[in-house]
């Protein structure tokens, strides 16, 4: 171990400058013997003479990781004498961060372990202050999702992303564009749901003028504007069948031509695809090629749905609350929680995010508990099996859904703003609102 002195801090510190992610240089016993600045950015200044612990700086731990409770890369690249990696919670100047922990033995001549190398880098959208956090969750589910993020984010090979509809397929592909080299060039998107032939193509290879009626002038596509950076294709499923050749010969020559042109042109970008179709039963039945599948799909990843990870609901419940109104601090019971752990939510997050902003609406003060929550799911007109789970008495939809539209009414008095709230129009809030009378009651007054 005497071959690194404390006064050579600031050469070692130097070498690990030619990492772009912080980077330190430790020893067999956890002791930090130097670091680069992005090191010293994300976790504050170091004392290096103290020979602080990496397990002290970046967990605030008395004892190795391993020994916490967690799994330690030091640990796993002395066993193996490999390079070793592990995703982690540290404790950073932004708060707690996902970070995807790299360890790299240095072994001398005869194979004896001398140091490691140890490089950190935050998932993006998962990792900073919770403010800043759009990827939320602490489940096994969850950091599998995020550690095969962090994998494939430096590469360059083809994402497809395959989930339900609201799984955050979108972020997902963020996160990956985050995590590459690319990360300082654009990510350009395309919803392919619902084009055409023609405004399909157009948008992606771009058209010049006097292509079709109506081109007056020239129009780069997408895939010239991704040029070094990431294209993002959503709902890959939907591109029609005559398009998908011409992407697929894009994505084996590399060239294309914009609508109108004879010119061969060149862009250099990353492809993530998503979709929360079955494309290979798709394929079975002739509506989408078997070779344009295998060229995207290099590198599936699975997008977990919220019934795969109930246990992070409380935690994403409160990313959400907080996007919705951040200037009220607003309270979820634990009869609350509970309930929202129980809904079969076939909208994934995006329907837990709908039922959170009808709660805070509904709310009197900053406390929202399950009977809340109840005229919330109820306004969906749809059924819930959640009363069975609890143990509860069936809930009256009709009832509440009634009680709730009278409770928007009592707040804003507008119908306009309240059937935009309930998402029904003017007159279907006119009739769930109109007085009920029993068939009995009528014949009554009849006679």
């Amino acid at each position: 171990m005497g071959i690194i002195q404390t006064d050579n801090a600031h050469i070692l510190s130097s070498m690990l400058e030619g990492y772009d992610c912080p980077a330190i240089l430790v020893s067999a016993q956890y002791e930090i013997l130097a670091c680069n600045k992005a090191y010293k950015q994300a976790f504050g200044q170091l004392e290096i003479k103290d020979k602080p612990n990496c397990y002290q700086v970046s967990h605030g731990y008395n004892v190795p990781c391993d020994q916490a409770g967690e799994s330690c890369p030091l640990m796993a690249a002395t066993a193996s004498s490999k390079k070793e990696r592990v995703l982690h919670i540290h404790q950073t100047s932004q708060g707690k961060e996902y970070v995807d922990v790299e360890m790299l033995p240095l072994l001398d001549d005869h194979g004896k372990l001398l140091f490691f190398i140890e490089l950190l880098r935050p998932v993006p959208l998962a990792s900073g202050k919770f403010v800043n956090q759009e990827m939320v969750g602490s489940s096994q589910t969850f950091l599998a999702l995020l550690e095969k993020i962090s994998l494939v984010g430096n590469s360059h090979a083809s994402v497809l992303l395959l989930g339900e509809s609201g799984t955050g397929k979108e972020l997902a592909a963020r996160a990956i564009h985050m995590s590459s080299s690319r990360k300082d060039k654009p990510m350009v998107t395309l919803e392919c749901a619902g084009l055409t032939d023609s405004l399909f193509e157009s948008e992606l290879f771009g058209h010049i003028k006097g292509a079709f009626t109506g081109a007056h002038t020239n129009k780069p596509g997408l895939i010239e504007l991704a040029n070094g950076g990431t294209l993002f294709l959503d709902e890959i499923a939907d591109i029609p069948l005559s398009m998908q050749i011409k992407l697929l010969r894009l994505l084996e020559t590399g060239t294309y031509r914009a609508v109108g042109s004879t010119d061969v042109r060149t862009s250099n970008f990353r492809l993530i695809t998503a979709t929360h179709k079955n494309l290979l039963a798709m394929i079975e039945v002739g509506t989408f090629r078997q070779d344009l599948y295998y060229r995207l799909n290099v590198f599936p990843i699975h997008m977990p749905s919220l019934s795969e990870r109930r246990e992070d609901i409380p935690k994403i419940a409160k990313s959400l609350i907080w996007r919705i109104n951040a200037k009220t601090h607003y309270q979820l019971t634990n009869s609350a929680v509970k309930l929202l752990k129980t809904i079969n939510y076939k909208g994934n997050i995006r329907e837990l995010r709908n039922i959170l902003h009808r709660a805070l609406i509904l709310s009197d003060d900053n406390v929202i508990d399950d009977s809340i929550i109840k005229q919330c799911i109820a306004a969906d007109s749809r059924p819930y099996s959640v009363t069975t789970v609890l143990g509860e008495p069936p809930i009256d939809l009709k009832t509440a859904e009634r009680k709730y539209l009278q409770q928007l009414m009592e707040k804003f008095d507008d119908k306009e703003k309240v059937a935009k709230i309930a998402g029904i129009s003017i007159r279907s809030l006119y009739r769930k609102l109109r007085p009920q009378t029993s068939h009995s009651g009528s014949a009554l007054a009849s006679d």
